[in-house]
């Protein structure tokens, strides 16, 4: 059925529309116990009434914050619904922040409600709620764990629901009239930033900044409410906002929420998404899984494979594009969809899939054309929360594996001398919350958004990233140094999840390095080198000599780029441990805080620039309990081989 253009300036608007519209056809399914749960336009419209009445009678009204935590679960998604149809504010939290984390935002927002997932959850506001007086009322979804738990702030889903069940009763029309009183300008949504050089701040969103965004991708893919989206990232982030909420109320079609993230992929192959997001990190977690499984396949198996990816890096994206291909390679690019790409894409779960997007940071040009080589329609797209992930996106037909397209419909975005890429936007933020300076430095006068990113426009009027622009600097030599760039290099291969490059400054640029333990401790079983954990496993002198080869290739890459080859990487550390944003090292979106990190293991910077074969390393670590502890060990500092331009063909 082709998409009706929804009329409404607010979500609750867009629901009721749809509850109308289209009321018995399903909107939202789960997977609980193995098997699908079903909620149609007018069971959602119903469930968030009378959760919106529910709050209501707790004293939830208009301009107050709600708390939304937890993972992908369709009462979540009820409870952001519930608190907009009052006009007020959800703020939702990423499920695996400790409560540290929260209690700042909890205070910076003056949260007072809150309704989370499960057990885990509501204990981590417990245990902020001494420094969070604000925090009233905790309302729970799973009841595992609170049989005879009698805490006064605590109360069921269910027994918020039972109460605004009742107020509907006693006072029909009541939630439809506040539901009218909202507007397109009116705040819809506060996300706070991953907080990489400080404490968070809030990106206040409108519901006019979320629906132009949303309609404006809508109208570019031509979606229809037959779409099959897969939600399953985090709820606090602005990609799940925009892709798995404002557009399925914008189009009207129907999100999957997977049982836990362990059976995400199996859920992804029975639901058959048509259309998809990915950041890259899931997409280079899915590729590892791939290569861990060809290298335990027979040998003709890794030789068909090995066949035929090279054909299809060499003419997939071409044949996806519609551009000139021989007749032969059309013709052997077939068999290969039969006997390699059919079958993989169906493993992947994306036999389906009509449109691809990944943003959230850069991705690695290898692992892009990889995707679209097997005839995925993989594009990129550029944006950030301040933006709704709204600025730039590849259309059909021109996608390049280094850009991220063309400004989008209504969209300005020009380069500063300085290299800096400043826009302005339907789906530009409000201002940050409570901090009226940090809105000033971001938004200029004229209503230019400063982004922080570095990039040019090529010769196609395409936008390419270079990198944060505070991050993007220079060798001593004055070549050029992108960590991010070399960073996505690394990391295209199975056995390496995470890098850190430095050398702004420097003479050469140099790297520290962490393994992938299930692909590096594949490799390490079939040759019969035993482990004991990720510690061992990166240490033994086979695994350094395994990311010393992939180093290298990177490097044999570079010297084919004349603005890239003097900054290949010279010597690098495989870490002891796998960093983590409870160690304050990523932030939750997975992103590398590079300068945090620079500082807490400025020993091995240095023995990366120094002349000793061995460093010690001593770092305290956050286990998963809570607690907290030091590890202690020597590091092996690896040296590369490097290429001079020339070379770099034959070398590679």
């Amino acid at each position: 059925m082709a998409l009706a253009h929804a009329a409404g300036d607010t979500f609750p608007k867009l629901l009721a529309r749809h509850a109308r519209e289209r009321g018995e056809r399903p909107a939202l399914r789960e997977k609980d116990l193995g098997i699908w749960q079903t909620w149609t336009w007018a069971e959602v419209e119903t469930e968030v009434r009378f959760l919106a009445a529910g709050l209501a009678r707790a004293g939830f009204r208009r301009g107050m914050h709600l708390a939304v935590v937890g993972d992908n679960r369709p009462r979540l998604y009820f409870a952001l619904l519930a608190a907009q149809s009052l006009g007020g504010i959800p703020v939702p939290f990423y499920q695996d922040a400790p409560a540290g984390e929260m209690a700042f935002v909890f205070r910076d927002a003056d949260i007072g409600f809150a309704i989370v997932e499960d057990q885990e959850q509501a204990d981590k506001l417990f245990e902020i709620l001494p420094d969070c007086p604000g925090l009233k009322r905790i309302w729970y979804d799973d009841p595992r764990g609170f049989r005879h738990d009698r805490r006064p702030e605590l109360a069921s889903y269910e027994s918020l629901r039972a109460e605004g069940e009742g107020r509907v009763r006693d006072q029909p029309g009541a939630i439809e009239a506040e539901v009218s009183k909202g507007a397109g300008p009116d705040v819809a949504i506060m996300l706070y930033t991953s907080g990489t050089t400080g404490n968070p701040k809030g990106v206040v969103l409108s519901h006019d900044n979320l629906l132009v965004s949303g309609r404006n991708y809508v109208e570019l893919e031509g979606l229809t409410d037959e779409e099959e989206v897969l939600a399953y990232l985090p709820m606090a982030w602005i990609g799940q906002n925009l892709f798995s909420y404002a557009q399925w109320l914008v189009a009207g079609f129907r999100i999957n929420c997977p049982e836990s993230a362990e059976t995400v992929l199996t859920d992804m192959r029975e639901i058959g998404p048509t259309y998809y997001f990915a950041p890259p990190r899931v997409l280079e977690a899915l590729l590892t899984q791939v290569t861990i499984r060809m290298e335990d396949a027979s040998s003709p198996k890794r030789w068909m494979f090995r066949h035929f990816m090279g054909l299809a890096r060499r003419v997939g994206s071409a044949i996806l594009d519609g551009k000139p291909v021989s007749a032969l390679d059309r013709l052997h690019y077939a068999l290969g969809g039969i006997v390699l790409f059919a079958p993989l894409k169906n493993s992947l779960g994306m036999s389906r899939v009509r449109v691809a997007y990944t943003a959230g940071e850069a991705i690695g040009p290898d692992l892009f054309v990889f995707y679209r080589s097997l005839g995925i329609n993989l594009k990129q797209l550029y944006g950030q929360t301040e933006t709704c992930a709204a600025v730039c996106v590849q259309p059909d037909g021109q996608v390049k594996p280094d850009t991220v397209g063309p400004p989008m419909k209504g969209v300005e975005v020009r380069v500063l001398d300085t290299g800096e890429i400043v826009l302005r936007c339907p789906g530009l933020f409000v201002e940050y919350h409570r901090n009226a300076e940090a809105t000033r430095e971001a938004k200029d006068a004229e209503g230019w958004y400063h982004t922080g990113d570095a990039g040019f426009f090529d010769a196609d009027g395409h936008l390419r990233i270079i990198d944060r622009a505070k991050d993007v600097g220079k060798l001593s030599d004055g070549t050029l140094f992108a960590p991010k760039y070399l960073e996505n290099k690394l990391k295209f291969f199975p056995f390496v999840k995470e890098a850190v490059a430095f050398g702004d400054g420097r003479a050469e640029a140099s790297a520290m390095v962490n393994i992938d333990v299930q692909a590096v401790g594949d490799w390490a079983e079939r040759r019969g080198i035993p482990y004991s954990g990720y510690q061992d496993l990166a240490a033994k002198p086979p695994v350094v000599e395994l990311v010393r080869e992939c180093v290298e290739k990177v490097n044999a890459d570079l010297a084919a780029d004349p603005t890239l080859a003097g900054s290949q990487i010279h010597r690098f550390v495989i870490l002891h441990k796998e960093l983590d944003a409870d160690d304050g090292e990523l932030t939750r979106t997975r992103k590398v805080r590079r300068r945090y990190i620079a500082e807490k293991y400025a020993g091995i910077v240095e023995a990366l620039y120094g002349e000793a074969e061995v460093c010690a390393v001593e770092a305290q670590v956050r286990f998963e309990d809570g607690r907290t502890g030091m590890v202690r060990a020597q590091l092996a500092v690896g040296h590369a081989k490097t290429f001079p331009p020339a070379a770099a063909r034959s070398a590679a």
